[in-house]
């Protein structure tokens, strides 16, 4: 408040004391700011002041009160100051029903978005409120009928959250010291080709966020200069540079790693332009590789026999009817086989596994409809028995190792321990085999193994070996690097680059130190490290953090994707799929207080 208001408040707040010591009529007035209201005819007079209200109650008011005493005045003031709050309160009370009403609003589309429901389906949840408290409270039906939520108030509202997500998205951006993207490109059911870009930033304090940065539509072609446009444009409206950037992440695509034209390509080149010291890492999603590296075993004379078989019996509506009758009957484990979806990382596995669980019961089927085919004759071959014990085993690790590289939010150096502990237990179980050690391969122990067939298993798994070597070559040369950030007391420092050999030896040097990195997980531990004295180890923490091992978080919000925009809702924009995809996958909650008091969500019609 500046000096003149506050002498001015002063000057007013003095007067009426004056006031109010010489004169009894004084109570029926009350303080409306500057302003002063009559508790008798609710007028107002311009200002606060004695020769004001005198005027008013001696011209409105001059026989009012002849005929009471002071005790009674004061009374009758009371009475009248009681009756104007109570005036009051109904406004307040009005105010707050309708700021719960239009938060309640806000709430609700908030989880309509993220449990991926139409909009149109708030009013059917609506309904079903009013209905449930006509029956328990109907006291309170009449607020439950204040909430709005129309299908276009839905659109508004879950517009506004989307809003407010991408703003604190923006004001952490800000902070981060290093990010990391991930992204990658699908087509939609409209056959929109819809780029996912997910950042991973960490601030100052290792505080790590991990949102969606944008949804790009490409409406024409999609080729690398078109998917680089696309992020620089991204990064541009987030306020992001690219010497803050550390990695990029893609599915190895041609049109995102090609050497010419792709997207690492474009962007490398770009970096070097605008920041010639800077560098980037570039990884091509280890979910992806480790599937890759499955179609390396030289398994295909089991799988489409196996494949076969189970084309045979669901591709045929009759055919699927009468064998799920026949597992009902015989009270088998399962009720039915599962069908081989090439793209589905852990298909082929869960496909070999139902199909041997349940083998005793496909081949009674299949006899008894006369069904010839290829699976029924190699069953009688005890040399394609083991073969596909084997299989089942193998596959059975491998999906294990995809399930473990699954998820959101971990962090790259721990994957790759995964596949790097993975390639070595590889080595040992083909060093077993061949010596038919059959320890970590039960089913292929229940099997009559010559050694013939050992050392083929064992050929398998050393070619399967070289294949992981080759395939995570570009997470190989940063191997050091995770090695230093997951064990900074154990390293040899003589291998470390120079401008780390210094702190990392006062780091070894700290029992105190040793036994806060036992005690705390590994960003704690980072962030706990003295600013000043470990500056370079923290800021090297820092990038490492930040990197994306995989794109599996695209291709979870693809799968979201693919519901919110379906056949039943083809007709979604791009602007409110992008929305329902930020709120769907966001970490980050909504202020919905700010949103509710935000004026123009009080005043839209519904």
């Amino acid at each position: 408040m500046s000096c003149s208001k506050l002498s001015k408040k002063r000057k007013i707040e003095e007067e009426c004391r004056v006031f109010n010591e010489n004169w009894t009529e004084k109570y029926f007035f009350t303080d409306v700011g500057v302003k002063a209201a009559c508790l008798i005819c609710s007028e107002t007079v311009a200002v606060f002041k004695e020769y004001n209200l005198k005027r008013h109650f001696q011209t409105k008011h001059a026989n009012f009160g002849h005929n009471l005493s002071k005790q009674e005045l004061q009374k009758k003031a009371n009475d009248l100051t009681k009756r104007l709050k109570q005036q009051q309160n109904v406004f307040d009370k009005t105010s707050s029903l309708q700021r719960n009403a239009t938060k309640a609003s806000f709430i609700l589309a908030n989880k309509i978005a993220k449990q991926n429901k139409s909009f149109a389906e708030a009013e059917f949840i609506k309904d079903c409120m009013v209905d449930a408290v006509s029956v328990v409270c109907p006291e309170v039906k009449s607020k439950v009928e204040a909430i709005s939520l129309s299908r276009r108030t839905i659109v508004r509202r879950i517009d506004a959250i989307a809003v407010n997500i991408h703003e604190q998205l923006l004001t952490a951006s800000a902070r981060f010291q290093w990010f990391s993207i991930a992204l990658d490109e699908s087509t939609d059911i409209q056959d929109t080709a819809q780029l996912l870009i997910y950042i991973r930033g960490i601030d100052e304090n290792f505080e790590i966020t991990e949102e969606l940065l944008s949804m790009e539509s490409l409406k024409d072609t999609t080729t690398g200069k078109d998917l680089f446009n696309s992020v620089i444009n991204s990064s541009i409206r987030s306020g992001l540079t690219l010497n803050k950037l550390a990695s990029i992440t893609t599915d190895g695509a041609p049109s995102l790693t090609g050497k010419r034209s792709g997207l690492v390509k474009l962007l490398n080149d770009k970096i070097k332009e605008d920041f010639p010291l800077h560098s980037v890492l570039s990884f091509h999603c280890i979910i992806h590789q480790e599937s890759l590296c499955k179609s390396y075993l030289k398994l295909k004379h089991v799988i489409e026999p196996v494949v076969r078989a189970v084309n045979l019996i669901r591709s045929r509506g009759l055919k699927h009817r009468q064998f799920r009758s026949f597992l009902e009957d015989v009270e088998a484990d399962f009720t039915d086989v599962l069908y081989y979806t090439n793209v589905h990382w852990l298909s082929i596995g869960k496909v070999l596994k139902r199909v041997w669980d349940l083998k005793a019961e496909i081949l009674m089927f299949l006899k008894m409809q006369n069904i010839s085919c290829d699976f029924l004759n190699e069953m009688e071959s005890d040399e394609w028995v083991c073969d596909f014990a084997f299989a089942m085993d193998i596959m059975q690790k491998l999906n294990e190792l995809n399930t473990k590289l699954q998820g959101k939010g971990i962090f790259a150096h721990e994957l790759y321990l995964e596949v790097k502990a993975f390639r070595w237990k590889l080595g040992l179980f083909a060093k077993q085999l061949n010596e038919q050690k059959f320890i970590h391969f039960p089913l292929l122990k229940t099997q009559s193994v010559t050694q013939e067939s050992s050392d083929k298993y064992s050929s398998h798994l050393m070619a399967l070996q070289k294949e992981f070597i080759r395939r995570f070559a570009d997470f190989k040369a940063v191997e050091g690097l995770f090695d230093l950030l997951n064990s900074p007391l154990a390293c040899d420092i003589e291998t470390t680059t120079e401008e780390l050999q210094i702190k990392l030896i006062h780091l070894q040097a700290d029992n105190s130190l040793k036994m806060m990195f036992e005690s705390k997980p590994l960003v704690e531990f980072y962030a706990s490290l003295h600013s000043k004295k470990f500056q370079n180890l923290k800021t090297f923490a820092r990038k490492m953090f930040v990197l994306f091992a995989s794109t599996y978080i695209c291709e979870q919000t693809f799968s979201i994707m693919k519901i919110n925009k379906g056949k039943n809702r083809s007709l979604l924009t791009d602007s409110n799929l992008q929305l329902v995809l930020r709120i769907s996958t966001s970490n980050l909650t909504p202020n919905f207080d700010k949103l509710v008091n935000d004026s123009s969500q009080l005043h839209h019609s519904h």
